[in-house]
């Protein structure tokens, strides 16, 4: 099950950057409007990018591990996030309407079955949609998995992970009166959700820059710089998320409903020194999963754009496309 990787210096050479054939904005119904965009080859083997977040939104750099030529490659923008509108929305947004968008545009395209793929909180994501939806997913491509508990949550926003980086924490924590310390989540929230933009804007890239500083195993304690307008969405959307617990019916549903997707080839591509999400939930879900191909990719992080996880997902897909469609 476990495949301990040699890690090579120099990343892979991914598909070049491919434009999408189609763009969509799909009224929801009820007040959201999702964008989606069609790349690679109309009627070829499909397959639905989920970002993470909740509320970074998609890239161009998704579609690169997906050869356009074997592919109908999906990505959409989460609710409230990227060309999504309302922007920064929270009304209406939550897991379980997530999970309807999702075969919403499965359905719409005429769609039978098709391959899921995600990263952290994207990863969550196509774990809940193949429980609730097992009959419409081929494999499950994972990577640094994230399953919703408290415990997990509790390690990055409860000072665990801190401890590797007890300056970027402190920044993080300090912002903070001391008596609201206890729940940092909670204390966020309030001022995430204050109704006064300043107040907003600056919470939100604190929040943000505290995660986006850790998601690379060469991380230097420098995220990179993210404009304030989206690190308020970014911010909003995933604590929003976060506070709610996921808006799951109980702390382990996850793991507690894998016979619902043991029989579906899964592939789960995991850093070891990912300090967002730490290899042990990985490792817990792989050994819950009769099916799964757990990949543990030595010197590296949480991010996707990693040399050895860029390596193992496109590894992965190229693996996808050479076996007959179902």
């Amino acid at each position: 099950m476990d495949k301990f990787l040699d890690q090579k210096s120099a990343g892979p050479i991914l598909y070049p950057p491919l434009d999408p054939f189609a763009h969509h904005m799909i009224d929801m119904g009820d007040g959201h409007e999702i964008y989606v965009e069609e790349c690679g080859t109309e009627g070829a083997r499909p397959v639905v990018v989920l970002h993470g977040g909740p509320g970074a939104g998609c890239s161009p750099y998704m579609r690169r591990f997906f050869d356009p030529t074997k592919y109908h490659i999906i990505l959409f923008d989460q609710r409230g996030c990227g060309r999504s509108k309302p922007t920064a929305s929270v009304q209406n947004n939550t897991t379980h309407h997530l999970i309807r968008d999702i075969e919403h545009i499965r359905t719409r395209f005429g769609i039978e079955r098709w391959a899921v793929f995600g990263g952290s909180w994207g990863a969550t994501l196509a774990l809940l949609y193949a429980q609730a939806h097992a009959e419409a997913v081929t494999h499950l491509i994972l990577r640094g998995t994230f399953t919703m508990t408290k415990a997990e949550l509790d390690w990055f926003y409860g000072g665990g992970a801190g401890k590797f980086w007890p300056d970027l924490w402190t920044k993080f924590e300090s912002a903070i009166p001391v008596g609201e310390r206890g729940d940092l989540i909670d204390a966020y929230h309030k001022r995430l959700f204050s109704g006064d933009l300043r107040t907003e804007m600056n919470f939100g890239k604190l929040w943000s820059d505290w995660e986006n500083a850790l998601a690379s195993f060469r991380a230097n304690g420098n995220g990179g710089y993210a404009p304030m307008d989206y690190a308020r969405t970014f911010a909003r959307i995933e604590n929003h998320y976060f506070i709610n617990k996921g808006f799951l019916d109980r702390d382990e549903q996850i793991f507690d409903d894998m016979d619902k997707i043991s029989h579906i080839p899964g592939y789960i591509v995991q850093g070891r020194y990912d300090v967002i999400c730490p290899p042990s939930t990985a490792y817990r879900l792989a050994k819950a999963w009769p099916n799964c191909d757990l990949r543990i990719v030595p010197f590296a992080g949480h991010a996707m754009s990693e040399p050895g996880i860029s390596e193992q997902l496109l590894t992965i897909t190229n693996t996808i496309a050479r076996q007959p469609l179902a």
